[in-house]
């Protein structure tokens, strides 16, 4: 008989604080003006919101 599987430790991820999502400013024109915020999914953890954790 196989042995059990068992789940790996995650933690929340930093960036997105275990959203999945992160803001960037949006900056238009010569003078780089900010113009708002647009959300997109989180690099660290890709859309997740966890991380494995280091023991």
């Amino acid at each position: 008989m196989a042995p059990r599987k068992t789940k790996p430790k995650v933690k929340p991820c930093e960036p997105c604080k275990g959203t999945g999502e992160v803001s960037r400013t949006v900056l238009v024109g010569r003078k780089r003006r900010s113009v708002g915020q647009q959300t997109g999914i989180c690099l660290g953890c890709l859309g997740a919101g966890e991380i494995p954790a280091d023991d």
